[in-house]
């Protein structure tokens, strides 16, 4: 079988990023604690709280907006993507060095994934390809090109014999792939544009997709036609959307610039969204702002175009951080598998590692 990959010189790139170790300033203080009182935030500040060199860690090396990054699942390196067309893979600890450049995308990548055993990389853009990377070499192992529009999220399975894969795109479609296969396995048609996918990883089967109708549709990819859920609340696009880690929950971000929390248990009461986070501020400038869950599901966390990274406790929806630092729209915040480190990708063309309270 073809697997669709080319030589390694034309999709890797050389061990060329930068990082700048940021030492904490009184103003930067809010990423290791948080609050008003300035004295407090300092004496806290030198409390570490994680494995990272230092409190906040600025990786710089991209030469566009950075639209996506994701912690690797052992925690240990990131993988971001912009409008630069090309994906960067980092360290996480030491000097946070930027250890390989993928390249072959002919457009921005919009967002990126790992496999659940971190062996894989997954990217979608604005090119309308769907693309597989070897995360060990850098080599471009499959791309797909069966969307015909801008493919704005891309979503793995993280349990199952075989991964799945879902994308979503500007043409309305959710597009379900194997990657042992060329061609999808399955195409969801819609009448709007897909501006966001994700899995259920409590049930590996069903999939959700948000889109500019401000709807967030469940379906399960071993029935047809309509889905098995609607969740409707936002009054304007879904741009993010990920399942809590004990699979009951599910939180979107939308350009009504809330951040909604949904139950998503088969026996639910109608009225599934449970609460609204606010604080988060999308823009004119319309770009996909996503969000996260905690490992642990007590916190979660959203990008904004105010350029402040915001948590917020789950329970209480009380905003614990609003990290200031970015010098752009924050487009994707990502919490670190087991250390208390968030990470924030902006479009200032950096990312920000930042320690926050072992709770």
């Amino acid at each position: 079988m073809d697997n669709g990959k080319r030589p390694a010189d034309e999709e890797a790139g050389s061990q060329a990023g930068a990082i700048v170790a940021k030492r904490p300033r009184t103003e930067d203080l809010a990423l290791t604690l948080g609050g008003s009182d300035s004295s407090k935030q300092l004496g806290a500040s030198l409390q570490r709280t994680s494995s990272l060199m230092a409190p906040i860690m600025q990786l710089v090396g991209h030469q566009a907006e950075i639209f996506s990054m994701k912690f690797s699942h052992d925690g240990k390196h990131i993988v971001s993507g912009g409008f630069d067309k090309q994906l960067y893979i980092w360290d996480v600890f030491g000097e946070c060095r930027n250890t390989m450049i993928f390249k072959g995308h002919s457009n921005a990548v919009l967002e990126v994934e790992w496999s659940a055993d971190d062996s894989r990389i997954y990217s979608c853009g604005a090119d309308k390809n769907v693309c597989m990377w070897d995360a060990e070499t850098g080599a471009r192992l499959k791309r797909w090109a069966g969307h015909t529009n801008v493919v704005n999220g891309i979503a793995a399975t993280r349990r199952g014999v075989y991964p799945m894969l879902a994308s979503g795109s500007d043409d309305g479609a959710v597009k379900i792939w194997d990657p042992r296969h060329k061609a999808p396995t399955q195409t969801i048609q819609g009448k709007f544009a897909i501006t966001t996918v994700g899995f259920n990883n409590g049930d590996p089967l069903l999939v959700f997709a948000g889109g500019i109708d401000n709807l967030v549709r469940v379906w399960d990819v071993r029935k047809q036609g309509h889905p098995v859920l609607t969740l409707d609340a936002h009054t304007d696009t879904v741009t993010g959307l990920e399942v809590s880690p004990d699979g009951s929950y599910l939180l979107t971000n939308g350009m009504d610039n809330t951040v909604r929390l949904w139950d998503i248990r088969p026996y639910a009461p109608a009225n599934r969204n449970i609460k609204a986070f606010v604080g988060a501020q999308h823009n004119f400038e319309h770009t996909l702002l996503r969000c996260s869950w905690s490992p642990d599901g007590s916190k979660v966390s959203a990008g904004s175009s105010d350029r402040f990274v915001y948590v917020w406790e789950t329970s209480t929806r009380r905003i614990l951080y609003k990290l200031p630092g970015h010098k752009g729209a924050v487009n994707e915040t990502d919490f670190h598998p087991f250390e208390p480190i968030i990470g924030s990708a902006s479009s200032d063309k950096t990312i920000y590692l930042g320690e926050i309270r072992a709770d």
